[in-house]
C-alpha cells in the first residue's frame, strides 16, 4: 500500500494500524453486539461525504446522498454495500423522508463557521456572506413532519444559534428529536492546522488512491467515526 508522504515513515505505520481496525467487510451484515441488532435499520444519510459518521455502523441498510460524484464514488468503494445517490440532499430530504427509520444530517457547515468568520472574513482572506439557512430548514422540517429518528450535525456557529442544540460535543452541534445523554469525549486538536496524514490517521480513510480537489477539507468535514457510532448506537436504541 503507498501512502502520502514516503518519508512519513512512522505515520504510515500508523495509518496501517488504524486503517486494520477498521476493516472493509459488509459493514451492512448484523452484529449480535450492537444495541440495535434485533432490527435491521433503513438509515437515510445526508450530505455523506466519504462517510466518517457512518464508518463503525452496524446492521444497518443505509442510502447516501452526496453531489459530488468524485466524493460518492470514494465513500462507495469504502461502503460497497449502501446505495449512494449523487444528487441534492435538501431535495431528496424533502421528496423521500417517509422511507427511513433514522435520519442523519450534515449540511455544508462552511458558512456557519466561526474559523471562517473570524478569521478568514477578518482578515479579509474571504468575503462575508448570508448563512445557509437549509441546516435550519431541516431540522424545523424534520421536527414537524417526521415521525422516525432524526439528527442533524453541524459545527459550532460564530454566531448564537438559531435554534439550540440538542448536545455539543467538541466543535460540533448535534439537533435531535430525542435526547442525547453524552458520555464520550472527542478529541478537542485544532483540525483546522491538521495536514492529511494526521487527518488520514484519525479518521480511517487512506485518500492515497483518489484523485480529489481537496482531500485535506474531505477528510476535515469528516465526523469521527467514533462520535457517529455512540451518536447512532444512542438513537437506535429508541427505535426497539
Amino acid at each position: 500500500m503507498i501512502f502520502l508522504n514516503q518519508t512519513l515513515t512512522d505515520v504510515k505505520q500508523k495509518i496501517k494500524i488504524a486503517f486494520s481496525h477498521y476493516p472493509l467487510t459488509n459493514t451492512s451484515m448484523p452484529d449480535p453486539n450492537s444495541p440495535a441488532s434485533e432490527k435491521t435499520l433503513k438509515v437515510l444519510n445526508l450530505y455523506a461525504g466519504i462517510g466518517g459518521n457512518r464508518k463503525l455502523w452496524k446492521n444497518v441498510q443505509v442510502t447516501a446522498v452526496e453531489n459530488d460524484p468524485d466524493i460518492a464514488k470514494v465513500y462507495q468503494d469504502f461502503f460497497p454495500n449502501d446505495t449512494v445517490i449523487i444528487g441534492d440532499a435538501h431535495e431528496y430530504l424533502l421528496e423521500h423522508y417517509q422511507e427511513f427509520d433514522l435520519i442523519w444530517a450534515s449540511p455544508p457547515c462552511q458558512s456557519h463557521s466561526s474559523f471562517r468568520q473570524n478569521i478568514c472574513v477578518t482578515s479579509g482572506q474571504s468575503k462575508p456572506g448570508y448563512i445557509d439557512l437549509k441546516l435550519y430548514q431541516e431540522i424545523i422540517f424534520l421536527e414537524h413532519n417526521y415521525k422516525g429518528i432524526w439528527l442533524v450535525e453541524n459545527v459550532r456557529p460564530y454566531y448564537e444559534p438559531l435554534i439550540k442544540p440538542t448536545a455539543v460535543i467538541a466543535r460540533h452541534y448535534y439537533w435531535s428529536n430525542k435526547p442525547l445523554i453524552i458520555d464520550i469525549k472527542a478529541s478537542a486538536d485544532n483540525i483546522h492546522y491538521a495536514q492529511i496524514p494526521e487527518l488520514s490517521l484519525r479518521h480511517g480513510f487512506d485518500l492515497s488512491n483518489y484523485k480529489l480537489k481537496n482531500k485535506r477539507q474531505v477528510l476535515r468535514n469528516c465526523v469521527s467515526p467514533e462520535v457517529g457510532e455512540y451518536l447512532f448506537n444512542s438513537l437506535a436504541e429508541r427505535t426497539k
